[in-house]
């Protein structure tokens, strides 16, 4: 039987013989590699997602106060609002020659602790985003004048809300047993976006506005809108303008004019800068959860060392038969090192389900909290050099074991027990 030959054949024997050992080993080098993998997949999505700027808008024009905050609120749909602006400031930016978007929001309620946000059909009609938004067989845009509803996917899939249901939304941005007595009437349903939007009930910006016990203060002064009777622009406010800018040189002088001269309000331009502050802020999260993952990976380095170890002494006379018949030390030594690489590919091939299996319910949470999707089968560095790194553990872990077994004593091993 050729080398190669001879080195297979007593790796696999081996393999079968412990291999009660030899599947505990591999799952913990398999949670080591599933874990490394899924830290940094976690870690680079969560990334891209909040910082890629896919909501297709450029900027965020708000009441002064945080950029950060800003963009949570009105993008993400995870903050409370800052602050209202007038209304004269979301017309100022509809006739500048720099935007090529501008689309409002009102906020302040809920239904079933989903943001309720309003804002008109121009969002969903010339949304700036390469997918686009589209409404689902059946239904179709709200009327702006009208008490109608557009539900995010997420939103009708939880809350049973489909076309022609009712509902009523509820006081504040959280949960809650109170709510307006208006009545809204679900007029679409949102085909998913994998998006922030599919956790959000649209309705027309109007209907914020006359909805019971909210007051305008956009004058300076309470102003309750009239049923029937039309509201004055003097009064009306919003909470945020989402912006798409014709170019950056428009983004420049926007921030300049708004941020750095003005004292009224908050352009947070560009939106994946506040977002990439946000991650640098709390990037030392991020560099635990790898040094646990290492760390793991370690414990699984450990693990193979011991179990080879430890089966050494039951193993010194099988070796020394070998030696016997005419097995080289190198041949010995390479069967220790080859069955310790087998052990860590075996597991590192596992550790593929692993990662499967956290990402699978990082994508159920993270979609659940912010609407962000993430990609389990999105390809990354970490999805190859991760098994290579194992194989590379493996190796390192075999040498001890190896060497233990290259200095086997023929005699000493093989002369009769007393």
């Amino acid at each position: 039987m050729t080398r190669p030959g001879a080195l297979r054949l007593i790796v696999a024997r081996s393999l079968r013989q412990h291999a009660l050992s030899t599947a505990i080993t591999a799952g913990s080098v398999a949670l080591a590699a599933g874990l490394v993998m899924a830290v940094f997949a976690i870690k680079g999505q969560t990334y891209d997602a909040f910082t890629g700027g896919a909501n297709g808008f450029d900027a965020v024009l708000g009441a002064r106060g945080s950029q950060l905050q800003l963009v949570l609120n009105t993008v993400f749909h995870l903050e409370t609002s800052p602050g209202n602006i007038p209304w004269s400031m979301y017309v100022a930016m509809t006739e500048d020659d720099g935007v090529e978007l501008a689309v409002p929001y009102a906020l302040g309620d809920n239904y079933q602790g989903f943001r309720v946000v309003g804002t008109t059909r121009a969002l969903f009609e010339r949304f700036p985003g390469a997918q686009g938004v589209r409404v689902a067989p059946g239904g179709r845009l709200f009327d702006e004048g009208a008490r109608e509803a557009l539900v995010g996917s997420v939103v009708a899939a939880r809350s049973g809300l489909v076309v022609g249901s009712t509902f009523h939304p509820g006081h504040g941005l959280t949960s809650s047993d109170t709510a307006h007595e208006d009545e809204f009437t679900v007029a679409g349903v949102l085909e998913a976006t994998n998006s922030p939007m599919d956790r959000v009930v649209w309705i027309p910006i109007d209907g914020i506005y006359r909805m019971s016990g909210h007051v305008l203060r956009g004058a300076g002064r309470n102003f309750r809108a009239d049923a029937g009777q039309p509201i004055p622009d003097e009064h009306r406010e919003v909470s945020a303008v989402l912006l798409k800018l014709a170019d950056p040189q428009a983004g420049i002088y926007l921030d300049q004019a708004i941020n750095r001269q003005g004292t009224r309000a908050t352009l947070a331009w560009p939106i994946g800068r506040s977002m990439a502050d946000l991650f640098e802020k709390i990037g030392w999260v991020n560099r635990i959860l790898e040094l646990v993952a290492y760390l793991v990976v370690v414990v699984a380095a450990g693990t193979i060392l011991a179990s080879l170890y430890n089966t050494m002494n039951e193993r010194r006379r099988e070796f020394a038969i070998l030696r016997s018949l005419g097995a080289r030390r190198s041949t010995v030594f390479s069967a220790i090192v080859l069955e310790a690489t087998a052990i860590a590919g075996l597991g590192a091939l596992a550790g593929y389900l692993v990662y499967a299996g956290i990402l699978g319910l990082a994508f159920v949470i993270v979609r659940a909290e912010t609407g962000v999707v993430l990609d389990v089968f999105k390809a990354g560095a970490a999805l190859w050099w991760t098994p290579l790194g194992m194989l590379a553990v493996g190796v390192v872990a075999g040498l001890i074991p190896a060497l233990k077994a290259y200095r086997t004593d023929i005699a000493e091993h093989l002369a009769p027990a007393s």
